[in-house]
């Protein structure tokens, strides 16, 4: 049981709408809201089964209407009051979180089943979040508040989510009443009384370092080591409380931070099963939501004695989240405890290892409690969910260049039977795996397939999309290259192409490819990777190699002005291109990314464009690079996007998918960005995505709601043109291009 007396999740007033509690049902994840009165005394209650019980009873479902209409008004409740055992016995699998209320009706605190989540601030912590990581300040500020708010900016510098102190009234905790000169005392008693006494805040200064942690973006934390400490930090506002290793067994200590309600994160260093199992109990029958933290509570603690396979019992001992308290050197075994399930990692902190004081000899400096975090982090992320293997967009890619194929011997005629004599294995890994062999023999071709050529999974299916006139609002085409160019063109009514280029393409004679003068429009799509690996970069801060950049991006320029001479081209055609920008260990700052607009800014007045328009595209936050991923950090905002182009009258190419990507890991409104970016917007990449990475899906394959978006595109970009960008949408005669605008025509007809 977990008394909860951070309530907001669970209430609703009863005259907001239905749909905002369900809302609220939804994030809390308990399946419950209480509503309130505006004096905030309990109405009744909504849960997912009174809902459904409302919608059967409801002739046309309004979720607009006011909770009260839906709401359960024969409830359960306690008061606050009330014995835990009592508590806990009205919980069962039917009611899962029962209100506590004061003598006026007024809910003030929620009991629930179960241990699973603990919220601290507005952070939750357990199985389904980021580790909680706390910077353990304790008294490494030698008793100096500027010292103190130092190490805060540190710890925030370094991505730490708490930053903790220890508060100790000496003269109450200590039987000699705190006197370090109290030569009855054993030498470890006196060296820690003299330490204490030196270098502790007093209580006002310890507030005024909390107050600057909640500036910082941070949860203050402390732990109390008296019960006046805990009067003291309850009445500041603390939202949780540490309890040291040391108190793990002080029942009474236990019981009093309990009773405040917060959540406790405890240390179990020093302690044996069964003291932590009888503490845990308690806390368990007291409703306290808390974490165990395992810790060996020696000052350096020896690698053999860490014993990280613990956290697995001490989860079952203790029935809740549990985490790590390391006093090791370094930070791998912190980050190797992420990985067996820490949830909270906390480590000290200091600035100089060297000072008065056996914590700093345990404590990470800044730069390693910022590698602490990103390791942590990279952990996390690295984990992944179990289940069944999923193949990533960066393996496909590489599944198509490096893995095999089946592919036709020999001329193959429609009508043909397939035999085993009939097909090989090629690279590259284009077409249909040479594991579906037995699947490929006995079908009957529905297509020619030249001798060489690939068999595609169309091939195995009882049906096939065929390219036919479609019907959009705007200007669209195809991606095409300079050899299928003609054969694409002829299958569908396009009113343009974009030739995505490679650096061998800007050689190639264009009149081998191209004749006449073609009655349609034309984009081109600058290559990435030029020869000698050199990727396009125009902000790199190498000059050398910014000016290699610059110089492919001119020979760019004079094809595309070139390529003129064969279609009926209205206006200066666009040139797509990415501009670089991109980091392989971590995304850069927004103040950052300053120097590198300006650097691009410069390499534009560099190119001579008369007759083009470079169109930057919206980047994702996490591109492939032919196979292997890296950081974007420009044309990924809105903001920046929309100040670079009025900056320098310049319009953009908007990658559905790329925007898409950076929206959901960003949390942004994807519809909020396309209406920001409408005004610079002059063609689009349409593709579906998912996730943060899973980008140029199939329409319909990933995240994107296109009848949605085809609406915000109606209304915010009535004139930018678009392609279907679909990753390999090229191969079988384009069939990935027709099944995208089969599908785009029926979404934005909508």
């Amino acid at each position: 049981m977990i008394i909860e007396t951070k309530i907001v999740p669970y209430l609703t007033f009863v005259e907001e709408t239905i749909a905002t509690a369900l809302r609220k049902i939804s994030e809390n994840k308990h399946g419950i809201v209480f509503a309130v009165s505006e004096a905030g005394r309990l109405e009744g209650v909504l849960t997912d089964g009174d809902f459904r019980r409302w919608v059967v009873e409801q002739p046309a479902i309004d979720l607009e209407r006011p909770v009260s209409e839906a709401m359960n008004r024969t409830f359960r409740s306690l008061p606050r009051d009330a014995a835990p055992e009592r508590i806990a016995a009205e919980l069962s699998e039917r009611i899962t979180a029962l209100p506590l209320v004061d003598d006026q009706g007024r809910i003030i605190a929620v009991a629930r089943v179960g241990a699973a989540v603990v919220r601290i601030g507005d952070r939750e912590i357990g199985p389904d979040h980021p580790a909680y990581i706390i910077a353990e300040i304790g008294n490494n500020h030698q008793g100096d508040l500027s010292l103190a708010r130092r190490l805060i900016d540190l710890a925030a510098d370094a991505g730490a989510d708490s930053a903790k102190f220890q508060m100790r009234q000496l003269d109450k905790l200590y039987r000699n009443a705190g006197n370090n000169n109290d030569a009855a005392e054993d030498l470890g008693s006196q060296y820690t009384l003299d330490l204490l006494a030196k270098f502790s805040l007093s209580n006002d200064d310890l507030f005024r370092a909390f107050d600057h942690v909640r500036a910082r973006g941070m949860t203050p934390l402390c732990t109390p080591w008296d019960h006046e400490s805990v009067e003291l930090l309850n009445s500041y506002g603390l939202e949780g409380f540490k309890v040291a290793s040391a108190d793990m067994t002080n029942l009474d200590l236990l019981t009093a931070l309990a009773a405040t309600g917060k959540p406790l994160i405890v240390s179990t260093g020093m302690s044996t099963d069964a003291e932590i199992k009888q503490s845990s109990g308690l806390l368990h029958r007291l409703g306290a939501p808390f974490v165990l933290l395992h810790c060996n509570s020696t000052y350096p603690a020896p690698f053999k004695d860490v014993n990280l396979r613990y956290m697995k019992r001490l989860a079952e001992i203790g029935d809740c989240v549990v985490g790590y308290s390391g006093h090791e050197r370094d930070i791998n075994v912190s980050m190797a405890a992420i990985a067996l399930g820490a949830k909270v990692v906390e480590k000290h902190f200091t600035v100089d290892k060297g000072l008065e004081g056996n914590d700093h000899k345990v404590s990470l400096l800044p730069d390693e409690f910022r590698r602490l975090v990103d390791g942590i982090r990279q952990v996390e992320e690295a984990m992944g969910e179990g289940g069944s293997r999923q193949l990533s967009q960066g393996e496909l890619m590489n599944r198509e260049i490096l893995a095999k194929s089946l592919v036709a011997k020999q001329q193959i005629a429609i009508g043909t039977v397939i035999t085993a004599d009939m097909v090989d294995v090629k690279s590259p890994g284009k077409g249909i795996q040479p594991n579906r062999l037995a699947d490929l023999v006995g079908r009957t071709m529905r297509r020619e397939v030249p001798a060489g050529d690939f068999f595609y999974p169309s091939d195995l299916a009882d049906g096939a999309i065929e390219p036919r006139p479609y019907a959009f609002k705007r200007p669209w085409g195809v991606p095409v290259r300079y050899h299928d160019f003609q054969r694409l063109l002829d299958k569908t009514n396009l009113s343009l192409v974009e030739f995505h280029l490679s650096y061998k393409d800007l050689d190639i004679e264009l009149a081998k490819y191209l004749e006449g003068r073609y009655p349609i429009g034309y984009v081109v799509h600058a290559p990435e990777l030029f020869a000698n690996d050199h990727t396009m970069n125009l902000v790199s801060d190498d000059a050398e190699y910014r000016a290699h950049s610059v110089k492919e991006m001119q020979r760019v320029i004079d094809v595309t002005r070139r390529l003129r001479d064969y279609f009926d081209q209205p206006t200066d055609p666009l040139i797509v291109t990415n501009v670089g920008g991109f980091t392989t260990d971590r995304h850069l700052h927004p103040r950052e990314c300053t120097a590198l607009y300006e650097r691009l800014s410069d390499s534009l007045k560099l190119l001579a464009r008369d007759g083009v328009e470079i169109i930057p595209q919206t980047m994702p936050p996490f591109p492939w690079h032919f196979g292997g991923q890296s950081f974007h950090n420009l044309f990924v905002d809105a903001e920046t996007i929309n100040s670079f182009c009025a900056a320098e009258n310049m319009r953009i190419c908007l990658d559905i998918s790329h925007s898409k990507l950076a929206c959901n890991h960003y949390k942004w409104s994807f519809e909020g960005f396309c209406e920001a970016v409408a005004a610079v917007t002059a063609h689009m990449h349409i593709a579906d995505s998912k996730g943060v990475d899973g980008e140029g899906l199939q329409v319909g394959d990933g995240d994107i709601d296109f009848r949605a978006f085809g609406h915000v595109l109606d209304r915010t970009q009535p004139g930018a043109s678009f392609i279907p960008e679909i990753w390999q949408g090229h191969k079988n005669d384009g069939e990935g291009f027709w099944i995208a605008l089969e599908r785009l025509e029926k979404a934005f007809a909508a």
